[in-house]
């Protein structure tokens, strides 16, 4: 098969990360026959500084005439401690899902056998954590309208909206996605206090009788918090709004013991896109340190969603299980002995070569 790619770097440690996630998807191609052409394009901070604008047109137009968009992270200091700047790195983030229909943020939590004692809660309870978060991913607060500051400045306002038909469609792949697995769905909101919680029950609650096998339950957002981290095997399939996903899976990320082993898929109308969880950590650019795992495991998600090649996606998986047993891993995992970036995705690419 031949793919095009759109690469979008971003900011922070974004190149790094993304340079090895190219490393293992060249692998992967080389041993399955498929070819690759890779069409690199700016955002956030990196497309302000050049353009002006976080989410240029000419990045667009790259990521739709892409079969799948590989992204990095977005973010930057020098945005983040001026709260007065007019152009932001994330509004080119939210401008990429606006315009490319990315209404479902797809975020797999699982735990991996070799790494249960680095995560911060007991392995009796982390053992065979398994679960999936559908979050909706282009309305509620982040998009909402009207947004801004009062003129006098000393009064600031955001909206929550959403519309039937939004959470409509996140709901509906919600309930797909558990009748391929357990067939256990849980929908998270604050229906006790928000009225657009109260519409995602609502219309969730009509569309059960659709989905039978199902079993449906509805939790607080509050309560969820909790019990993510309580009984995290509890959970198969969540679905919930924007901001609450935004926070709970980032919650969840800790039960793998690294928020850099965590990848996630956004997909919808157009291009979908595959970036890890985590943010530009402006810190480690350009040391080589950054955990390139969640990048990596974001590539398999796009051989699974974009291509619809499971086999290729799976070793991938296996290369990474390979590593963490190994012990080819950053230092956010293993400060005594750790790997640099690179030296983890030339690992996992030479890995692929010599074992499939």
């Amino acid at each position: 098969m031949n793919f095009k790619i759109a690469v979008l770097p971003g900011d922070g440690i974004g190149p790094e990360i993304v340079e090895q996630a190219i490393k293992v998807t060249d692998a992967v191609c080389e041993k399955k026959g498929h070819s690759v052409v890779y069409t690199h394009a700016l955002t956030g901070a990196t497309a302000i500084f050049a353009t002006g604008d976080p989410y240029p047109p000419e990045t667009h137009q790259i990521c739709m005439e892409s079969d799948a968009v590989l992204f990095g992270a977005i973010g930057d200091p020098r945005f983040d401690n001026d709260p007065k700047a007019k152009v932001r790195p994330e509004k080119g983030l939210l401008a990429m899902r606006k315009q490319l229909g990315l209404y479902a943020n797809i975020r797999p939590v699982s735990t991996f056998a070799s790494l249960l004692h680095k995560s911060p809660l007991k392995q009796e309870l982390v053992e065979g954590v398994d679960f999936v978060t559908i979050r909706e991913l282009t309305g509620g607060i982040y998009f909402g309208q009207p947004q801004g500051r009062t003129e006098d400045g000393n009064t600031a306002f955001d909206s929550s909206v959403y519309h039937r038909y939004e959470i409509e469609r996140i709901a509906k792949l919600a309930f797909e996605f558990a009748m391929n697995r357990r067939k256990k769905l849980t929908m998270v909101d604050k229906a006790n206090v928000l009225a657009t919680s109260r519409l995602w029950r609502e219309t969730v609650q009509d569309m059960a009788p659709q989905y039978p096998e199902v079993e449906l339950e509805y939790m607080f957002v509050d309560n969820a918090a909790m019990q993510i981290i309580q009984w995290p095997k509890r959970f198969d399939v969540i679905v919930t709004e924007n901001m609450f996903g935004d926070i709970l899976t980032d919650e969840a990320s800790v039960i793998t013991g690294s928020l850099g082993l965590l990848p996630s898929a956004s997909i919808g109308l157009h291009t979908s896109v595959f970036e890890p969880i985590h943010g530009s950590y402006p810190q480690a650019a350009g040391k080589n340190i950054a955990n390139p795992v969640a990048t990596i495991l974001s590539a398999a998600l796009m051989f699974e969603y974009a291509f619809k090649l499971n086999d290729e996606a799976a070793m991938i998986r296996k290369a990474v299980d390979a590593s963490l047993v190994e012990g080819i891993v950053t230092e956010d995992i293993d400060k005594s002995n750790p790997s640099s970036t690179s030296a983890v995705g030339d690992w996992l690419a030479a890995y692929i070569k010599n074992n499939f």
